[in-house]
């Protein structure tokens, strides 16, 4: 299982732009900004289900932000270096949240999240190669950028991250595409199948559309596809939406689904959300039910650390489990998350 809502952006370039903020001039001259920058987040949390001493499920089938009690998310630190035409990110990840979204399965215990080059080949065409965060779907790793603190079905059970290449091309002002081959899903160090994978992304007027194949062998992921975006409904609301249908014919496996993200900012310090989700699993073998999950989650804002209060309730047949240990359909949960960032 893999893993604001990125409201009124898009959360890679988002991430992207985290990653190039500057934080000084090195140069004589006051206006010259240094190519080196360094940026970051820390959050922790809190989090009961009200059975936190029973027998019951504490653990929603997503990804992160599982822990009852006081729990650690994850620091995350994002070094770059910024040329005239080429340069890198490094992004390293130290916690629970961190380990998971790398699977412990890279150098270092788990530890790069991301690290790249880059080419500004000319100013509509990039080149990328190494590892980076994945194109689909609509929420990312880094709790900062993402309005609620717990994730979805939908992001769960895609892919977190790729290593490989990647073109981005800026067609014009509000139309961009981005081409990529790179090691099937979840096989980030090395492709010893001899199988790629290919994706892609078309952005039109800030609506995306992501595809990715990689066959679905040697645990690969199969075939996804996934629409990402969002309106501005007024000045102060927003309406994110993500949707994928995702199948693999090697393991007959799958799912599809839908997430609505409405979000509404009350002042410059607040706002409020909400992530109505319906996911379902498919397989040939066995009929699973769907799950449908209902997080809403506050956002208070004071200079760089943000407080995040969200009470979340999923809903499935049989699912979970109560205090007494017996199938329950319903999990519900409370959590309060302290996000700090820096630039």
């Amino acid at each position: 299982m893999k893993a604001i809502t990125i409201t009124k952006y898009v959360k890679k370039t988002l991430l992207l732009s985290l990653s190039m903020m500057t934080i000084g001039a090195m140069a004589q001259d006051d206006e010259e900004k240094s190519p080196f920058s360094l940026s970051g987040s820390i959050d922790g949390y809190f989090r009961t289900t009200g059975m936190d001493a029973g027998l019951g499920t504490t653990a929603t089938p997503t990804s992160f932000a599982n822990q009852t009690g006081f729990a650690l998310g994850m620091a995350n630190i994002i070094g770059s270096y910024e040329g005239a035409s080429t340069g890198a990110v490094v992004d390293l990840v130290f916690g629970p949240r961190g380990t998971e979204a790398t699977f412990n399965n890279d150098i270092l215990n788990g530890v790069i999240n991301q690290a790249y080059a880059y080419w500004n080949v000319s100013d509509k065409t990039t080149l990328t190669v190494g590892r980076f965060n994945t194109w689909v779907g609509y929420e990312v790793i880094a709790p900062a950028a993402n309005f609620n603190y717990s994730v979805s079905y939908l992001f769960s059970n895609g892919p977190f991250s790729h290593i490989g290449a990647k073109a981005d091309f800026t067609l014009s002002d509000d139309v961009s595409l981005m081409l990529a081959i790179t090691n099937p899903w979840d096989t980030n160090d090395i492709s010893t199948s001899g199988i790629y994978a290919l994706g892609g992304q078309l952005g039109v007027y800030g609506q995306y559309l992501n595809v990715y194949y990689d066959g679905g062998g040697q645990g690969g992921l199969g075939f996804e596809i996934d629409y990402t975006g969002g309106f501005d409904v007024s000045e102060d609301f927003f309406l994110g939406i993500n949707a994928a249908y995702n199948d693999n014919s090697e393991t007959e496996t799958g799912f599809y689904g839908v997430a609505l993200y409405p979000q509404l900012s009350t002042s410059d310090s607040f706002a409020i959300g909400l992530r109505g989700e319906y996911f379902q699993p498919t397989a040939d073998a066995f009929d699973p039910e769907g799950v449908t999950a209902i997080t809403l989650t506050g956002s208070y804002t004071k200079e760089n650390l943000i407080i995040k209060p969200e009470l979340r309730l999923d809903s499935s047949d049989g699912l979970f489990l109560d205090g007494d240990g017996a199938p329950s359909d319903s999990l519900a949960s409370f959590l309060i998350a302290a996000i700090f960032s820096f630039d």
